[in-house]
């Protein structure tokens, strides 16, 4: 990912509330899917099947998967979560998703 994806990723995630998550795929490549950081829910990742790794080089961690975006699109709405936006950068494609919040 490069640095600029990075630094928009990084200021999305420091500003979204717990609800909300980011998923992220580089068109270029047919590796894995970004599906949080070191920061994450948990219990989200192990349902996901996500793996923290941390990049040789990265002083931060990230949660990916081997499922390319449609099957983890399709796991977390089976949960709650929506599609709120997505964008491209360059060429990285980019969800923002949203879960109702349990709490009354």
């Amino acid at each position: 990912m490069s640095l600029a994806v990075q630094a928009k990723v990084e200021d999305c995630q420091n500003h979204c509330l717990p609800d909300y998550l980011l998923l992220i795929k580089s068109i270029k490549e047919t590796g894995p899917t970004i599906v949080g950081d070191e920061h994450s829910d948990e219990e989200l990742m192990r349902y996901l099947g996500a793996e923290k790794t941390t990049m040789l080089g990265s002083n931060f961690s990230e949660f990916r998967v081997r499922d390319p975006p449609r099957l983890v699109l399709d796991k977390l709405e089976a949960i709650g979560y929506s599609v709120i936006s997505m964008t491209g950068l360059g060429q990285t494609l980019v969800w923002c998703l949203h879960k109702a919040s349990d709490k009354s």
